[in-house]
């Protein structure tokens, strides 16, 4: 049967197809809309219009113009005349499929005979709908084909660039309309016969009945009624998951060095909000990183809560106490940790180096950045990559960007096709994507969440090593990634001189005085190499740690504020002598036994640097390590992303339908006897308790105003079953439910009158 408004037509609909409407467009069901006709009102909302547009894909955008173009704003057409408008080359179950879609979406409504959309989808579409211009009423009847047979050449080819791109052109001959006899140009010959329209001095439009001779049988053009291809290779998905594997380690190699660098100095925040270009190129120096990498690393360890800015006066970039959690928490945990902020991150990293509206560079780390439909996008493309089969990835970003921009063409913005790029770039660096196919962690994490992502990628991780190779350069070798503790004293012992698959570390004098320094023995670090070096120790470095060693820590130092003592006389004399004794205000008050108000710390450093070798021991002469271990910042309020909401349970759903089935009951409810205060005060309570309690022993129904604890207002006719002490418990005859009522919250009640 066909229905004259959209109102009509979703009362109309059964309760299930009202459902997957409001599930497709939930701005609709907040709030919760009294009744149906509220509900048409607000899917009919040009802002509500373009925001259901942005889901659509091109092909059925192309329907929907399709319908513009018929008029189907201001009258029905059928869909034979849709058909039509496309071409005979589309299929017409595409196009069914497509209407259909737009039915779904409340977006067009009726029998395929009388078809009709909400008058705002015009103005949510744009001027030009399918690339057509205005329709001219002077052109009704007039026989075009032989109108356009009659033209030059250059006439024709004007409309034909007109017809095939946009409809409007600029041109200084549309100054003036002159008659044809007078007509010099092409433009001004075709605005004297009707075929150009003018829309301003310089500006000339292409009427659609003329736009739609030029095209033929093409009236739409072009229609793209499937996806673009996407070239995929597929390899063994084993393969996939060790390379990013990889890559993960990477990533927290460089995080950590992150914490690291800036726990020892901290960069300045920017007057303006953000990390400078000068600290950007100093951390990527560290890095041994490209900067793209570095903005990628900071913008991470920010949203995960590793680093903040210190609420001082002259703010830092500064690790704050969860980093230590996060660095002793195993390799997986710390990926799933930086992945899963990644995915929810309500930010921009690709964005920073450009230039903002004011021509300025955007700073990493810096407000400009932040862009709440970040992750919305970053899922659109890994559920993209997550359609192909295990180990298959795409070969061509490009292709990537091609279909989501079929499958969505007017969401992204001007960042739509850089979106992609941005994230397949970051994926890959996050061991989620590679060689263009999603990693089994990713879809973990995806499906999952980040414990499952974490146990799939320990198990794409190479096992942990429990040994290394001393060479005769006093290099050591990791084969592979060590077991953290190993890892810990390596790191303590060695340098780092070249990461990757094995990693290369660098002994010297000063890493071997730092592990002394932090407690370890010459007994300990000889102990070290003997059982976790799978080939022999040099004897060049056994003699180094003995001579290093001999010299450490004959000097000690404590607190008094602190103090030096030594069995060495010479030693002493030396030390309080120098000029480094002399900054200290070093005193000797004892054989072997110097003091100084320094702090024992500054003490230490000071002495170090003038050539001297002390060490720290406290109260029980034991060694202890005073190496700062770096500034760390509270950590005042853990960063959030921008959680995507979750959509409504068919319990909800279920719930809204039936909330406006009640809403339509009772608009259509003829009332009686009504209660109620003037100037919407709501109703007097003991008239209502009257009122309610008369209806109960009658056996009728009583329409009702109410408002509930959310101030959400709505109208119900119930049956009540019993009233008092405050409370109406009646039947709600759309669900056939009981439902319990406070009278305070009743702001209306009338007894509804027999049919």
């Amino acid at each position: 049967m066909s229905v004259s408004t959209l109102t009509e037509w979703l009362r109309e609909r059964d309760d299930a197809a009202l459902a997957r409407l409001l599930g497709a467009r939930p701005d609709l069901a907040t709030p919760i809309p009294a009744d149906t006709a509220v509900l048409a009102t607000r899917a009919g909302s040009r802002a509500s219009v373009a925001r259901a547009a942005e889901s659509l894909d091109t092909f059925t955008l192309t329907v929907l113009d399709a319908l513009l173009l018929c008029d189907a704003d201001t009258r029905t057409v059928k869909l034979a005349e849709v058909a039509a408008m496309l071409g005979a080359k589309v299929p017409r179950k595409r196009v069914r499929e497509a209407v259909n879609t737009l039915i779904d979406l409340a977006l067009a409504w009726g029998p395929e005979d009388a078809l009709s959309v909400v008058p705002s989808t015009r103005e949510a579409a744009g001027l030009f709908p399918g690339g057509l211009g205005r329709r001219s009423s002077e052109l009704d009847g007039r026989d075009l084909t032989t109108v356009l047979s009659e033209l030059s050449e250059p006439e024709r080819r004007l409309l034909a660039t007109l017809a095939d791109g946009q409809p409007t052109g600029r041109s200084r001959d549309a100054n003036v309309i002159v008659p044809l006899e007078q007509a010099e140009t092409p433009v001004q010959k075709l605005l004297a016969r009707g075929l150009l329209l003018r829309l301003d001095a310089e500006t000339v439009e292409l009427p659609r009945q003329v736009g739609l001779a030029l095209r033929g049988a093409h009236p739409m053009g072009q229609v793209k009624a499937n996806p673009p291809p996407v070239q995929t290779t597929a390899r063994i998905l084993s393969t996939v998951d060790s390379t990013a594997a990889g890559e993960a380690m990477e990533l927290i190699r460089h995080t950590e060095t992150l914490i690291s660098v800036w726990s020892a100095e901290p960069p300045a925040v920017l007057r303006a909000g953000g990390l400078g270009v000068r600290d950007i190129r100093k951390l990527a120096r560290e890095l041994q990183a490209d900067e793209t990498r570095v903005t990628l690393i900071v913008e991470l360890a920010l949203g995960a809560g590793l680093v903040i800015a210190t609420d001082t006066s002259t703010p830092q970039w500064a690790p704050t106490t969860q980093a230590d959690v996060w660095l002793v928490s195993s390799p997986p945990q710390r990926w799933a940790t930086l992945a899963v902020c990644w995915l929810d991150l309500p930010r921009l990293p690709g964005l920073a180096g450009s230039k903002d509206l004011r021509d300025k560079v955007i700073a990493p780390l810096s407000e400009e950045l932040r862009r709440p439909l970040a992750p919305a996008s970053r899922r659109r493309v890994l559920e993209a990559l997550d359609e192909f089969e295990p180990g298959t990835g795409v070969d061509s970003v490009d292709d990537l960007a091609g279909l989501l921009a079929w499958r969505a063409p007017r969401r992204g913005g001007r960042l739509r096709d850089d979106l992609v790029r941005w994230t397949m770039r970051e994926a890959q660096a996050l061991g989620m994507v590679a060689f263009g196919a999603l990693t089994s962690p990713a879809r973990a994490l995806l499906a999952d969440g980040p414990a499952a992502a974490a146990k799939q990628m320990a198990e794409a991780m190479p096992t942990p090593v429990d040994h290394v190779l001393v060479q005769a350069d006093l290099t050591v070798v990791a084969p592979g990634p060590l077991e953290q503790t190993l890892g810990h004293e390596i790191n303590l012992v060695a340098d780092v001189e070249s990461a990757g698959g094995a990693t290369v570390y660098r002994i010297s004098e000063a890493s071997i005085r730092r592990a002394l320094d932090g407690g370890r023995t010459s007994t300990d670090l000889h102990e070290l190499f003997k059982t976790r070096s799978r080939t022999p120790v040099p004897q060049a470095l056994t003699y180094m740690i003995d001579d290093i060693a001999r010299k450490h820590g004959q000097l000690r130092g404590g607190a008094a504020m602190s103090f030096l003592r030594c069995d060495d006389e010479g030693l002493i004399a030396e030390v309080a002598a120098s000029p480094a004794g002399a900054r200290l205000e070093l005193r000797k008050i004892a054989p072997g036994v110097l003091v100084s108000p320094v702090p024992l710390a500054d003490v230490l450093e000071e002495l170090r640097a003038a050539g001297f070798a002390p060490s720290a021991e406290d109260s029980d002469g034991r060694l202890m390590d005073l190496r700062p271990s770096g500034l760390r910042v509270p950590l005042r309020q853990r960063p959030k992303g921008t959680a995507l909401p979750k959509p409504p349970s068919q319990e909800q759903l279920a719930d809204l339908v039936s909330a406006m089935r009640a809403g339509d009951k009772a608009a259509a409810t003829r009332r009686g006897r009504t209660v109620a205060l003037a100037g919407g005060r709501g109703a007097d309570t003991s008239e209502t308790l009257a009122l309610l309690q008369e209806a109960a022993a009658q056996g009728r129904s009583v329409f009702i105003g109410y408002v509930d604890s959310n101030g959400t207002a709505s109208q119900r006719v119930i049956e009540p079953v019993r009233v008092g002490a405050g409370i109406l418990e009646g039947l709600d005859s759309t669900r056939s439910e009981t439902h319990r009522f406070a009278l305070h919250r009743i702001t209306s009640a009338s007894l509804v009158e027999d049919s």
